[in-house]
């Protein structure tokens, strides 16, 4: 069921993973064994289970800390669990994205920042059932993901809804840090699914024309 934007928090605390993907409707498990992301985590349990999953910007200069990128994730902890030596194994769904609107004092080494749900209002409600051009996306990630030696599940993509196929294959494709950013930045599903289906031909393009080369 949608949450209603109203009822989601104001201030929340900074999960900032490089590298890392969530959509709104979506699951991603992730181990937690740094020090101020157990303490983030246990602040979560006690309120409401929600977190913020935000990208770290690339650095401005060496040494110093790394900014976020203006655009994260609300997340809930729906699965939780202790390894036994001292992590923990939990899991997050994606909510809806929001945007940065500011930073506040952290927390036991860990940030938290100020979150305008607004500008996402549409991650809340159901998707529109609009056409994607499976075919395209589905030959261009699965062609990709083949050529670096990566299984694809083919049984399961078929029998996903597009949304849910763009999304499993955005969170599961070997993409940098920026073009995962892109990638939650765009505003529909199917904006989504052109802009994967242009950065993978264009690595397909790339791969080819290297091979020639040599």
């Amino acid at each position: 069921m949608a949450a209603a934007a109203l009822d989601l928090p104001r201030v929340l605390p900074v999960f900032a993973v490089s590298g890392v993907l969530l959509l709104p409707g979506a699951k991603l498990p992730l181990t937690v064994f740094e020090p101020r992301y157990l303490a983030l985590v246990d602040a979560a349990l006690g309120a409401g289970r929600m977190l913020a999953l935000v990208q770290p910007a690339p650095e401005a200069a060496q040494g110093a800390a790394p900014d976020l990128y203006g655009i994260g994730t609300l997340a809930r902890i729906t699965n939780f669990a202790e390894s036994g030596d001292g992590r923990y194994l939990i899991t997050l769904s994606g909510v809806t994205r929001f945007r940065l609107a500011g930073e506040v004092e952290g927390r036991a080494g860990y940030r938290r920042v100020v979150a305008e749900y607004a500008p996402f209002a549409a991650d809340l409600a159901s998707p529109p059932n609009l056409p994607v051009d499976r075919r395209r996306l589905t030959m261009a990630v699965t062609t990709y993901l083949a050529r670096q030696g990566l299984a694809t599940d083919f049984a399961k993509l078929e029998k996903a809804s597009d949304a849910e196929l763009v999304t499993n294959l955005a969170m599961a494709a070997p993409l940098s840090p920026e073009e995962k950013q892109a990638i939650l930045e765009v505003a529909t599903v199917q904006d989504r699914a052109s802009l994967m289906i242009a950065l993978f031909e264009m690595a397909l393009l790339t791969e080819s024309g290297e091979a020639l080369l040599h």
